[in-house]
């Protein structure tokens, strides 16, 4: 494990596997072990650099948060790696990544499902508060739950208990919850700029089983990049990467290696 300092001095640690252009992954609302289908994949190719974000895993804390805290230290990481990465950000840390290549230098930018709230998702978005009062009240667990059926499942799933029992991050994911909380109402604080001032070609990402405010986010987000290509895989939820990981890492494969880039919607075959 290696580690980075933040402006503000606090430690970011960071994972490196493999050899060759850095690719950086930035984990969302899970652990950075969220990651692990995808390193093998390209360690291969690239130097994959797998930050852990501020007060997960490895990584030292503070005492406030914000996006503008995060995009430090995705800086910080960024600075102690050779070369201009090419940023691959989940979610969470889809939003971090798009942020981030605003001011840092990097090759290319992906993001799947970026946590982008537009339009009537944003406006009264109270995420953040309703984790909060559950935490407030000791339901830790539920504010996770909480958390999973809105954002991974757009508050639409049968048996959602069932579903955490057969996920196998859920114990892990729950310790987070707090972090989860802070992340999401930096999420509600974040207006999507008209125009994102991003020079790197752009890959963005979706499912069509990915929630709705998601998925309005993405197309939003699509919109606001200069240079832009969205590709969106059919039958494959907020998890992609991990649902249907060759399928993802191809397409991120072609882009990273140069192929087209155009202001276009794919379809995922």
């Amino acid at each position: 494990m290696q580690s980075a300092t933040s402006a503000d001095g606090t430690r970011i640690a960071y994972e490196r596997h493999g050899e060759g252009p850095p690719l950086l992954l930035l984990h969302g609302g899970s652990a950075p072990g969220y990651w692990k289908p995808i390193v093998p994949r390209f360690a291969g190719e690239y130097t994959v650099v797998v930050p852990h974000r501020r007060g997960v895993g490895e990584s030292d804390d503070s005492g406030e948060y914000s996006l503008e805290r995060g995009v430090e230290d995705v800086r910080a990481v960024v600075d102690a790696v050779d070369g201009d990465p090419t940023l691959f950000g989940h979610s969470f840390g889809g939003l971090l990544a798009i942020e981030a290549a605003r001011s840092v230098p990097v090759e290319r930018l992906v993001a799947y499902e970026p946590a982008v709230l537009v339009g009537e998702h944003r406006e009264g978005a109270d995420l953040a508060a309703r984790m909060r009062a559950r935490i407030d009240d000791g339901r830790r667990r539920e504010a996770m739950r909480y958390y999973v059926r809105e954002v991974m499942h757009g508050g639409d799933i049968d048996d959602l208990d069932a579903w955490l029992e057969a996920w196998p991050p859920w114990p892990d994911i729950v310790a987070l919850t707090e972090n989860v909380a802070r992340i999401n109402r930096a999420i509600e604080n974040y207006r999507l700029p008209d125009s994102l001032d991003v020079d790197a070609p752009a890959l963005v990402l979706t499912g069509t089983e990915g929630p709705p405010h998601l998925r309005d986010g993405v197309r939003a987000v699509h919109e606001s990049l200069p240079e832009s290509r969205l590709v969106e895989f059919e039958g494959v939820g907020h998890g992609g990467p991990t649902e249907a990981p060759d399928r993802v890492t191809a397409e991120v494969r072609r882009f990273v290696a140069g192929s087209d880039v155009c202001s276009r919607v794919a379809a995922d075959g």
